[in-house]
C-alpha cells in the first residue's frame, strides 16, 4: 500500500466517524426542582400571619413566673438586635425553669425557625401542642410553624397534613348578650 492510499483510507475511515458522530444524541437535560427561595423571616412571617389572634375567640394564656418574663423580654430585644443566638440562649435558660410552657416553647421555636433550624423548630411546636390549648391562636401558631417547617425541607405532603389542623384550632368564644 502506497502513502496516497493509507491517507486516503484514513480520511474515509475519519469521514464515517465523523457521520456516525452527528447521529448521537445527548439526553435530554434533566428538569430543574423548583428551588425554594423563602426566607427564615418570610415563613416566620407566614406563621404570624395564619397565627393572627381576633377578638372573637377564646384565647387562655397561663400566669408566668417574673424571672422567666424577664427572660422572655431579654429574648424579645435580642431578636429586635439581631442577635438570634443570644435570644436563642434567654429562652433556653427560660425552659430550664419551665420547660413545660407552651409559650416559651413556642417563642423558642420561632427563634429556630429564624436559624434555619427546621427540625428543632417543629420538635418545639410538637411539644408546646402536646402540653398547650387546642384552641386560639397559639394552636395555629403550633401547627403553622411546623407546615413552615416542613416545607423548609421539601416534605410537601406532610405540610399539607399540618396545614389541615390549622382550621382545627379556631373555636369562637363565648356571645354574650
Amino acid at each position: 500500500m502506497n502513502t496516497t492510499s493509507l491517507i486516503r483510507s484514513a480520511l474515509v475511515a475519519a469521514a464515517a466517524v465523523l457521520s456516525l458522530a452527528g447521529c448521537v444524541s445527548s439526553p435530554p437535560a434533566a428538569p430543574r426542582a423548583a428551588v425554594d427561595t423563602t426566607t427564615p423571616a418570610q415563613r416566620l412571617a407566614a406563621v404570624d400571619a395564619i397565627a393572627g389572634a381576633d377578638d372573637t375567640e377564646l384565647s387562655v394564656q397561663p400566669l408566668r413566673d417574673a424571672q422567666v418574663d424577664d427572660l422572655r423580654q431579654t429574648a424579645i430585644a435580642q431578636r429586635k438586635a439581631g442577635d438570634l443566638a443570644a435570644a436563642a440562649e434567654a429562652l433556653n435558660q427560660a425552659l430550664l425553669l419551665v420547660n413545660d410552657d407552651p409559650g416559651i416553647l413556642q417563642e423558642r421555636a420561632d427563634i429556630a425557625l429564624l436559624q434555619s433550624d427546621w427540625v428543632r423548630a417543629e420538635t418545639l411546636s410538637k411539644k408546646a401542642l402536646e402540653l398547650g390549648s387546642r384552641t386560639g391562636p397559639l394552636c395555629r401558631r403550633h401547627w403553622a410553624t411546623i407546615e413552615q417547617s416542613r416545607l423548609a425541607r421539601a416534605e410537601t405532603q406532610n405540610a399539607v397534613s399540618a396545614h389541615a389542623q390549622i382550621e382545627g384550632c379556631t373555636v369562637p368564644g363565648i356571645k354574650r348578650f
